[in-house]
C-alpha cells in the first residue's frame, strides 16, 4: 500500500507544496553558553514551514511559502533568503504596522535543559493571519498544503485560519499537518492540547513524534497514537532514535482493528532511523517532513518515504543550522533503495551529502 496520493492536478502547471506559516529571523550564537554570556551572534532564518518549502524546492519541486511579514529589513531578508532556494514567495504579504519576529537561540540542543530560546514574535506580522487576510487562492493550489500546530499557538485568529483550511471542502488538496507542538507558545493550560488533537483529525497527513503526543495527550506508544487520530489516511510516529512507524489506510476515517478485517484496515510500516554524527538537530523534523512529502509526491512506496524522510533529516543534522542542500536526488534513491542489513550498517556524517557517493562508500562504523 502506497498511501494517499497527492493530488491529480496537472503537474507540469500545478505548484508541488504550499507550506503556511510563521518564519523569523533567527540570531545564532558565536559560541556555546547561557544567552547572557554569548557575545555576538550570526543571522539566520528559522521557520518549521518555511524550513519545509526551502528543503522541497532544493529537491526539485516547485514549492511555495505563505506567510506575513513586517514592512521591515528582517521582513526583507526573510522573503528574498527563502526565495533563493528556489520557493515561490509572491503570496507573502507585508504588514505595515506588525514587525517581523525574530528569536535567539543558543547552541545547545533543544531537548537539553541548557537550551535557551528567547522570542521577540508577540504581536508580529505573521500573529494576524486569518481568514480574511491570506491569498486562499494560492494557498489551495497546490498538491499539497503542508501547515503546522505552531501557527494554531500564534493568535486566535491563526487558529481559525488553520480551522478553516482544514475543513473538508471540494477540491482541498492532501492536507499535511506536523503537530510541532511548542507548549511556551500556548497560554491556555490544556487547551492547547485538544486543538492540536482536533486539527490533526482533520487532515489527510499527520506527522507527530512519539515524546510530543506523551507531553501533550498523555498518549503513549505508536498504536495509541494511532487511535487517537483514526480519521489521517496516513499517521507518521516519529520515535527518535528508534526511526519512525507509519500507519496508512486506504480511506480517511476509523479503522479497523483487525488487519485482516475491515477494507480500511491499516497497513504498518516500521522504519529504522539512521544512525547520524549529529552537529545540531534544530529543523530534523523540518526535513524529515520535507523527505517524506518528496518522496510522497513521487509516488514511491510508504518505506521509501520514510527512508527519504530519514536522509534529508541526516543532511540537517550534519550541519549547524535549520537547512542545507539534501542530497541528489539518484544518490538519496540509491540509499533508500538499500536493503534492510545495508541501511542499518549506514552511518552518515558532516559533508556526506557534498559527494555522490555509491551506497557501499557511505561511511559506516
Amino acid at each position: 500500500m502506497s498511501g494517499p496520493a497527492a493530488g491529480t492536478a496537472d503537474a507540469a502547471t500545478t505548484t508541488d507544496v504550499v507550506c503556511l506559516g510563521e518564519s523569523m529571523v533567527t540570531f545564532l550564537p558565536s559560541q556555546p553558553g547561557r544567552l547572557a554570556d554569548v557575545p555576538s551572534f550570526g543571522r539566520g532564518i528559522g521557520g518549521a514551514e518555511s524550513n519545509v518549502a526551502c528543503a522541497l524546492a532544493a529537491a526539485g519541486h516547485r514549492a511555495a511559502w505563505v506567510g506575513r511579514v513586517g514592512a521591515d529589513g528582517f521582513g526583507d531578508h526573510l522573503v528574498e533568503t527563502i526565495a533563493s532556494y528556489g520557493v515561490d514567495t509572491s503570496a507573502v504579504r507585508r504588514d505595515p504596522v506588525r514587525p517581523t519576529g525574530i528569536y535567539f537561540r543558543t547552541a545547545t540542543d533543544r531537548g537539553t535543559d541548557t537550551h535557551e530560546v528567547a522570542y521577540y514574535r508577540a504581536g508580529s506580522a505573521a500573529s494576524a493571519m486569518s481568514p480574511d487576510n491570506v491569498p486562499y487562492e494560492d494557498l489551495l493550489a497546490g498538491r499539497i498544503l503542508h501547515l503546522s500546530g505552531i501557527t494554531a499557538a500564534l493568535s486566535a485568529d491563526c487558529l481559525a485560519l488553520l480551522r478553516d483550511l482544514t475543513a473538508a471542502r471540494p477540491g482541498r488538496p492532501l492536507v499535511s499537518f506536523d503537530v510541532n507542538h511548542r507548549p511556551h507558545l500556548w497560554r491556555g493550560g490544556d487547551a492547547d492540547a485538544s486543538v492540536l488533537l482536533e486539527l490533526a483529525r482533520r487532515c489527510d497527513l499527520v506527522f507527530v513524534g512519539e515524546d510530543e503526543a506523551e507531553e501533550a495527550w498523555g498518549i503513549v506508544g505508536a498504536e495509541a497514537i494511532r487511535a487517537a487520530l483514526p480519521e489521517p489516511a496516513v499517521v507518521v510516529v516519529k520515535r527518535g532514535s528508534a526511526g519512525a512507524t507509519v500507519f496508512s489506510g486506504l480511506h480517511p476515517g476509523p479503522r479497523s482493528s483487525n488487519a485482516g478485517g475491515a477494507e480500511n484496515a491499516d497497513t504498518v510500516t516500521l522504519v529504522p532511523a539512521l544512525r547520524v554524527d549529529v552537529v545540531a538537530a534544530v529543523g530534523a523534523g523540518d526535513a524529515f517532513a520535507a523527505g517524506f512529502l518528496s518522496a510522497t509526491l513521487r509516488g514511491l512506496p510508504v518505506r521509501e518515504r520514510v527512508r527519504h524522510g530519514h536522509l534529508m533529516a541526516a543532511a540537517v543534522l550534519t550541519v549547524p543550522g535549520d537547512l542545507t542542500d539534501p542530497p541528489a536526488r539518484d544518490h538519496a534513491d540509491r540509499l533508500a533503495a538499500l536493503d534492510d542489513d545495508a541501511w542499518g550498517r549506514l552511518r552518515l556524517g558532516p559533508g556526506w551529502t557534498a559527494a555522490d557517493r555509491a551506497p557501499e562508500e557511505v561511511r559506516t562504523p
